[in-house]
């Protein structure tokens, strides 16, 4: 493994890209050298925050710098597999924001083309590292939960639509709304805690009510207003059952009238005890007195304790640390996200049997 530092090239300058190189540039062997943002003033105030010494017009000229290693993309949804496979061609290692892409087909294909060019490909599910979900996921591990049968995934805004008039809300771009922003982070946690990302069925709908009528911004993102039209989803729900039986549900939104104004977890039934991950909360009863237990910020060992997804991905190139969003998780997150979007549109039940 190396001990040379990892250097990155950023595509896309967007809000959390600036999250992003902070997170990079903590780590002792990684480094932000690059950047290139179609806007080239949110370019150069990502370079000037982050300390960012190189700037590009284009992702081409990003990607033919022999001295980036690695490149981070943030971009509209529409083009992340296009610029994964040039830049895995380019010969870089790539760190993708979600969703992996706007349907399985092109996820595949990037698959396929990390694979021919003997570079790492992951997706950066940082919802994965917190320490909550790392410290449940410990426990169903070791079996403290039992038999898992049903787990509650949701994240609800009341009004937490990002930025309208911009790609966020656009189908031709952004593929779907809600269920592809902020959806694909409890799915994609529920299935690593359950430990299995091949359902035999999904059945989704998906609703439109706010974003169309100007209504249940959130604020969110620098990306510029263009007046697109709102056509895709801003409440989503979908039930995803396993050949053992164990099903999830999925509730999303990104505008709805509801009592709290956010609320995100993923919620475990277990045979022996439940848990809600986010906040890292166990329940069970004593096998002594009955006397029901409630556990907070339970103590559990946990694989990542940096709890960063950039930390992970920078520790695996350079020290073997085991990738904790492996390929073949993040297609499988993908299918699923696809049969959701098939079973919205049919209206019937989708079959995933003969996708493994």
């Amino acid at each position: 493994m190396s001990t040379q530092p990892i250097r990155f090239g950023f595509l896309g300058a967007g809000a959390i890209s600036h999250h992003s190189a902070s997170d990079v540039n903590r780590h002792s062997q990684g480094k932000v050298v690059a950047a290139q943002d179609i806007n080239t003033q949110r370019t150069q105030d990502l370079c000037k925050a982050q300390n960012i010494p190189k700037s590009y017009a284009t992702a081409e000229e990003l990607l033919a710098d022999p001295e980036i290693d690695a490149v981070y993309i943030a971009v509209p949804n529409k083009f992340h597999v296009p610029l994964t496979l040039q830049a895995l061609k380019a010969g870089k290692h790539v760190l993708l924001e979600k969703p992996f892409a706007i349907n399985y087909a092109e996820a595949k294909e990037a698959a396929d083309m990390a694979k021919k060019m003997g570079k790492v490909l992951t997706l950066g599910m940082n919802q994965r590292f917190e320490r909550g979900p790392q410290a449940i996921k410990s426990l169903v591990e070791r079996g403290d939960l039992g038999e898992i049968y049903h787990i509650k995934a949701y994240w609800m805004r009341r009004s937490g639509i990002p930025k309208l008039g911009t790609w966020f809300g656009n189908k031709e771009l952004a593929g779907a709304g809600a269920l592809y922003d902020i959806g694909v982070h409890y799915l994609d946690l529920a299935l690593y805690l359950l430990g299995d990302f091949h359902p035999v069925s999904v059945s989704g709908a998906t609703y439109t009510k706010f974003g169309h009528l100007g209504l249940g911004e959130g604020g969110w993102g620098k990306s510029d207003k263009e007046n697109l039209l709102f056509d895709v989803d801003d409440f989503a729900t979908g039930l995803i059952r396993f050949s053992n039986g164990v099903s999830i549900s999925l509730d999303v939104s990104w505008a709805c009238h509801a009592e709290e104004g956010n609320r995100a977890d993923v919620q475990l039934y277990g045979t022996k005890g439940g848990a809600l991950a986010r906040e890292g909360r166990f329940y069970h009863p004593d096998p002594k007195t009955g006397e029901y237990i409630i556990v907070q910020n339970v103590s559990a060992p946990v694989a990542f304790p940096h709890g960063s997804r950039f930390h992970n991905f920078i520790n695996h190139l350079t020290a073997g640390e085991k990738l904790c969003v492996t390929i073949e998780q993040a297609l499988g997150v993908q299918r699923i996200l696809d049969g959701l979007n098939a079973s919205a549109i049919s209206g019937k039940e989708v079959r995933l049997d003969s996708a493994k």
